[in-house]
């Protein structure tokens, strides 16, 4: 057995991400060599390094992810059929007599139809975690339904609003975000057929693509890019999916036509030029980069997706991990603290969704173990924050302003565009534990769960209570002995970690931020045990040291002010919540500015703490523990 350090330094964590001065000396326009229906270039399609274990290789144990997974599981099975395809059958001129949801979802609203495409790829997704059949069975259903929507509509079109919608968006006319609401329609149709393998989704999802793929086709380049100045998500995504899938050129001929050039000439450069731009609407386009540069191995958008997600989590996301203001980049890039007053709409939920999208994507090139310190801030602290589970509803915006609360969906009356990220997200909590490549194992995140790696015969069981405990406990089990490596992630924020391999502790341990490697045969009866100490520390606002949050290991710790949250009715408004700017600032403690030990916070309890030597004591507790309290997330230094 060998166990090893694995860990890079930040120049080396660019090298190896293939980033360097030399690749963005010559810029050029990104698509003056774009290819077209006629015109082929030579492209390979991009290793992936280290790749995923299917869905149904890993089920949830007891534990918060499984809790948020089953809560999120009753949701899917309460929403009926014939409700979520209501206004796709009135677009196709059929009859129904489904009472209509609410919302986003209400027949008069443009963006009608986005959540049933969320709906898809939930059930999708639940079901090859689970084996769950009455979701697959309504997924299928609503296949079936759109089907039938589809056949009554012209040249393989289908949506939940006319097509006049589309005629207005090549005018320019106003009209909100048509394409959004089709690339979920197809994502959903995707997943039902990749993961649920539902025919009939990709007959309909290919009938979907071909009409995209001739409605962009019309249009010269000039006047495209005038058209994606309004949402369009991952259109881009799908298309190149579909392109993978298929291997059609058309379908990689239309996903560039969705490659907006201001957005993605300056990222290639290096260039920030976030600033006013709608962020959930365009993390997914990187996203869609990624996919391209898997598809063809076009190294221009490995480059745009790698400093996107440098320039994005280095200088615009606070200390959750999260990011945007009002739903947008409001500010230039390291003026966090300017953006943090401007609104109180702060880290909307559809932005972590697909921001661990692309960590979880541009991981698998590298392996780099710090993608993992990210993604696991924004799980432990965003998204497992953001839904209640005794009902599985879920949150539009995790404000970060002082004196916010909660505020989560209702059960038929929202319907925004997080709640459909949020059906999402929680029914794929399984899918980002573990990894593997041609070496071995990979355990990224630590939650209680299982393991069945049929290939090679060999079961691994985790046991823990993370993060409300610090042990962490990897069981195996294998009828043959079974020879790799097994590299377990040591997070960047556990100094002092400690592990154990068949009860003997090792000597020596990975620094944080890095790979524990064991080399060996394993075989039944194997145990691998880590302690990951928990410590107190602040981190400051990137660019004000005098406003801190504090952290206990990775979980960020939020003042409790007290005070019931007002009903829903006093703070929805008609596109969803808004958390009154009441001019309430952080509260005030006197500690010294380069104290990274937060020597002001003692521990009461194991989830509770308190200031001391305070003029007055307040209380502090996990982000994710504050139900309907109004909190404080930052501190402001005196």
């Amino acid at each position: 057995m060998v166990c090893h350090r694995h860990a890079l330094n930040r120049r080396r964590f660019l090298s190896a991400l293939g980033t360097s001065a030399a690749a963005f000396a010559a810029p050029r326009a990104l698509f003056a060599d774009s290819p077209s229906a006629s015109s082929r270039p030579l492209f390979h399609r991009e290793t992936v390094n280290i790749l995923p274990f299917p869905f149904d290789a890993v089920r949830l144990t007891a534990g918060p992810l499984l809790a948020a997974q089953e809560s999120n599981r009753a949701v899917l099975e309460a929403l009926p059929v014939d409700r979520l395809v209501l206004n796709f059958r009135q677009n196709a001129g059929l009859s129904s007599s489904a009472q209509p949801l609410g919302g986003w979802e209400k027949p008069d609203c443009e963006l009608r139809g986005h959540f049933t495409g969320h709906f898809l790829s939930a059930c999708a997704q639940l079901y090859a975690a689970t084996g769950n059949a009455a979701v697959k069975a309504k997924g299928d259903e609503i296949v079936a339904e759109l089907a039938k929507c589809q056949a009554a509509l012209p040249s393989g079109y289908l949506s939940a609003f006319p097509l006049e919608f589309l005629d207005r968006l090549q005018r320019r006319e106003p009209v909100w975000a048509p394409f959004y609401t089709i690339h979920k329609i197809m994502a959903g149709l995707y997943d039902m057929h990749t993961l649920a393998g539902n025919q009939q989704a990709l007959t309909v999802l290919l009938k979907m693509a071909d009409w995209s793929a001739n409605w962009t086709a019309q249009f010269p380049r000039e006047h495209m890019q005038q058209i994606l100045r309004t949402e369009y998500g991952g259109m881009n995504e799908v298309l190149y999916n579909l392109y993978g899938l298929t291997s059609e050129w058309k379908y990689l001929v239309a996903g560039d036509a969705f490659a907006k050039d201001t957005f993605f000439n300056p990222l290639a450069v290096r260039q920030d030029a976030l600033k006013g731009l709608h962020v959930n609407t365009h993390i997914p386009q990187v996203i869609g980069a990624c996919r391209r540069y898997e598809m063809t191995g076009d190294p221009r958008f490995r480059q745009i997706a790698q400093f996107f997600y440098e320039t994005v989590t280095e200088s615009r996301c606070y200390v959750t991990g999260g990011t945007s203001n009002n739903e947008a980049w409001q500010v230039d890039p390291g003026n966090l603290s300017e953006e943090w007053v401007q609104a109180t709409d702060t880290a909307e939920c559809c932005c972590m969704y697909n921001m661990m999208k692309l960590t979880r994507n541009l991981y698998q090139w590298s392996g780099d173990p710090r993608f993992f310190d990210y993604y696991e801030r924004v799980l432990l602290n965003h998204r497992l924050g953001t839904i209640d589970l005794p009902t599985g509803a879920t949150m539009y915006y995790l404000s970060h302003t002082p004196g916010a609360w909660r505020t989560f969906s209702t059960a038929y009356d929202s319907f925004w565009c997080c709640t459909g990220t949020g059906v999402e997200e929680y029914s794929k909590l399984n899918n980002s534990i573990y990894f593997h490549d041609d070496h071995g194992l990979y355990v990224n995140l630590f939650a209680a769960s299982e393991l069945n790696w049929k290939d090679k015969g060999l079961v691994v069981t985790q046991e823990t209570a993370f993060p409300k405990g610090s042990r962490v406990r990897l069981k195996f089990e294998a009828p043959a002995p079974v020879p790799m490596d097994v590299r377990v992630r040591i997070p960047a924020w556990a100094h002092g970690a400690a592990a154990a391999l068949n009860g003997e502790k090792l000597v020596a341990i990975a620094s944080p931020g890095s790979y524990l490697t064991f080399s060996r045969s394993w075989k039944t009866g194997d145990e691998i045990t880590l302690d990951l100490p928990m410590r107190l520390r602040t981190e400051a606002m990137p660019d004000k040291a005098s406003i801190q949050a504090v952290l206990y290991g990775p979980l960020v710790l939020a003042a409790d002010l007290g005070g019931a949250a007002p009903a829903h009715d006093q703070v929805f408004g008609p596109m969803g919540p808004r958390i009154p700017n009441r001019g309430e600032r952080a509260p005030e403690v006197k500690a010294v500015l380069n104290d990274q030990g937060a020597a002001w916070v003692e521990q009461t309890g194991p989830a509770s703490f308190m200031t001391k030597g305070q003029a007055s004591a307040l209380p502090l507790k996990p982000l994710e523990d504050i139900t309907r309290e109004r909190y404080s997330i930052y501190w402001r230094l005196t």
